[in-house]
């Protein structure tokens, strides 16, 4: 049996009329200020336990898994919404814990629902971190303004997912034996190759907490006329960063603007302007057979994405601060942990 608790961390449920919600914490005696942390796709919180216990003893720090994962109910995502499921749900335990305005740090798919979170709800956002996030565009299928490349955004979303992946992580595989399993991904998207981490084991059973199906991980499909002959459903946790359902470039038009720190890895294998998880990537290296060419069917540039959007953030009287960090992958907080504690205190004050 795996201890998957750090000490100093505890674990709580929270009620919402949302949902039932597990989150972690590390609590302050007398906090000054909140950091709420905010999980990506195939984990939970048990991620973020080493930077929680980093923070300043004035710090009170909540982590919270979202629906479908870890400690929290599972409950169906409604991707027609975007990620707003998620962030709704984020909302609800704030305001049941009478947090007021948070510091936001959201991680991948996190980033989004922080972004959107700060659309729909901005008196709960004191600031945003940004890690390793993906594009105010979604995932997959966008030219660089964020306009559709076809009109159904063919080869994104819930089709997209490798399906031994997902059979593995229903199985709970904790092996090593295929390049599918929830360890090998990890070794090979989640952290540049050559990091290593004592707590393996324990972001494995944080993967191994989604939960899998057609209303969470991946969730559903339509058929396309387009390559690769798949389009985005309406339900699950992939569909709801397709772009035709997900967009949260609108912040750059916020009239009040937290401060943003954006922080993302110079070899981040999942978010890039080359990513191998982008399905027009694998078809313009041959991975995936009769890409249509560069185009009708380019890979995404979600890191120009994600600059351009924070640039239009900052020219409209937003305070941006971007660190890429050199020999990192997807996770900044385990692979560089000083520089990813020194840029969040600097941003929080």
């Amino acid at each position: 049996m795996i201890t998957t608790h750090l000490p100093g961390i505890e674990s709580e449920t929270v009620q919402t009329p949302r949902l039932r919600a597990g989150i972690l914490r590390r609590r302050s005696d007398a906090p000054a200020k909140t950091v709420v942390f905010v999980h990506g796709n195939v984990s939970s919180s048990l991620f973020w336990q080493p930077v929680m216990l980093d923070l300043p003893a004035e710090v009170d720090a909540v982590a919270i898994d979202l629906r479908g994962f870890g400690a929290s109910e599972t409950l169906p995502v409604d991707a027609t919404r975007g990620v707003r499921d998620f962030s709704d749900d984020v909302a609800s335990v704030i305001d049941a814990l009478g947090l007021g305005a948070v510091h936001l740090v959201g991680w991948s798919m996190g980033g989004g629902v922080v972004m959107q979170l700060l659309l729909d709800r901005p008196e709960l956002v004191a600031s945003l971190t940004l890690q390793a996030t993906v594009s105010p565009y979604g995932f997959g299928g966008t030219a660089l303004d964020g306009s559709l490349l076809v009109a159904d955004a063919a080869g994104t979303g819930g089709g997209g997912a490798n399906p031994d992946f997902v059979a593995r992580l229903d199985a709970g595989d904790r092996s090593e034996e295929a390049g599918t399993s929830p360890l090998a991904v990890y070794r090979s998207s989640y952290a540049a190759p050559g990091f290593a981490s004592e707590y393996e084991a324990i972001w494995v059973e944080s993967m191994l907490s989604t939960a899998t199906g057609l209303d969470n991980y991946p969730g559903d499909a339509t058929a396309s006329e387009n390559w690769p002959g798949f389009a985005p459903g309406g339900r699950g946790v992939l569909n709801t960063m397709a772009p035709t359902n997900f967009d949260t470039s609108a912040i750059a038009e916020l009239a009040v603007k937290p401060p943003v720190l954006w922080i993302h890895g110079a070899q981040d294998a999942i978010v890039g302007d080359a990513s191998f998880f982008d399905l027009n990537q694998l078809g313009a290296a041959g991975i995936i057979p009769g890409w249509p060419g560069e185009e009708m069917a380019p890979p995404q540039p979600m890191i120009s994405q994600t600059r351009a959007v924070l640039a239009r953030y900052a020219a409209g009287g937003g305070a941006v601060t971007e660190l890429e960090l050199d020999e990192c992958g997807h996770s900044p907080h385990l692979e560089h942990p000083e520089a990813f504690r020194s840029a969040l205190l600097e941003l929080i004050g």
